[in-house]
């Protein structure tokens, strides 16, 4: 059983101001009102974390840089190490948006300790997760596949429906990335059902993208631009800006496989626009590679191709990405087939 999805990092009075579907313009201008109207440093801690994680999802990466040093600094400073692990698990989950994948392990395990010292369960899975999620971005699935189980357990036990699509979605992604997809599109189907049921927008504009890239991968082009349309709609709607380029990436690599070059071309770069203007470098780096694909199967010259390559192969090895560094060998392998 679960209940419906709740956003636990919108804290004190704004978490009855705020739920996890709120648009980040309503964020940004409660947390700024509330900030402004602090009586303490554990409320100005709060204020600025609603702050850090509205202009993280909008895109925002300084001004979302700036306001989690905050949130940590007025935390530490009323003694509050809940709050400081909140904080950490922002400036943790910021860094591997950006492609800092090492500072996001970093922070991320100083989450989870500051957590543990708080007694915090929820700041304490939501530090896991991320860390969880850093592993599987980087490949390493090995050590993090029984975590993925384990917070899974934990969302079903406590009956939270986001954790549970978080988890539900990271497992099926590893599935996904070794081949069964049977098992992951069931999972990522199972992920929008219970999003849906829950109320959680987000989730479900997640796992619609998960589902559209395993139809894609199975032939079912038409399908899987369908759902993707379902799920940009919901980004739109809720100023998703890092959902709304994936989004976009994935639209691209479903033209690609659908053997529509030219069209993944124009979403590729659509989406590299997108992930440049928030500093967004591991999705940058990976619309980069889709778009050079692209352009190689319009008829761009061997040679051309495979200096961005190796300028691609060097940003990956960078970011530490293994899934991307097999996709850009396999290219490579074509092109000097070619």
């Amino acid at each position: 059983m679960y209940g419906k999805a709740f956003a636990p990092e919108y804290q004190g009075d704004l978490g009855s101001a705020l739920g996890v579907n709120s648009s980040y313009d309503e964020v940004l201008t409660t947390a700024l009102r509330a900030r402004h109207e602090a009586g303490s440093a554990r409320e100005r801690a709060r204020a600025t974390l609603a702050l850090a994680e509205a202009n993280r999802r909008l895109g925002r990466s300084a001004d979302a840089r700036a306001a989690w040093h905050d949130s940590y600094r007025c935390a530490r400073e009323a003694g509050d190490p809940a709050g400081m692990a909140w904080a950490l698990w922002s400036g943790g989950t910021l860094a591997r948006q950006c492609g800092a994948l090492r500072l996001a392990r970093r922070l991320l395990s100083a989450a989870v300790s500051c957590a543990d010292a708080a007694g915090d369960r929820i700041a304490h899975g939501y530090a896991l997760a991320g860390l969880a999620e850093t592993g599987r971005i980087q490949g390493d699935y090995a050590a993090v596949a029984d975590l993925h189980e384990q917070l899974l357990r934990q969302a079903r036990a406590h009956g939270e429906s986001r954790h549970m699509v978080w988890a539900m979605s990271g497992i099926a992604q590893m599935h996904r990335n070794t081949g069964d997809h049977a098992t992951a599109l069931e999972l990522f189907t199972e992920c929008v059902r219970i999003a849906s049921e829950a109320d959680d927008a987000r989730g479900r504009a997640w796992s619609l993208r998960g589902m559209a890239d395993v139809l894609s991968l199975r032939g079912a082009t038409d399908r899987a631009l369908g759902l993707l349309t379902r799920a940009e709609a919901v980004c739109r709607e809720m100023e998703l800006a890092g959902a709304l380029a994936y989004n976009h990436k994935m639209r691209g690599n479903v033209l690609f496989r659908a053997g529509r070059y030219e069209e993944a071309c124009a979403v590729y770069g659509l989406a590299l626009r997108e992930f440049e203007e928030m500093d967004e470098a591991r999705g940058a780096a990976l619309a980069r590679l889709g778009l050079a694909r692209s352009r190689f199967r319009c008829g761009r010259p061997q040679d051309e191709s495979l200096v961005e390559l190796t300028a691609l192969e060097g940003e990956f090895d960078r970011i530490g990405l293994r899934e991307a560094r097999r996709t850009a060998a396999s290219f490579r392998a074509e092109l000097l087939a070619a």
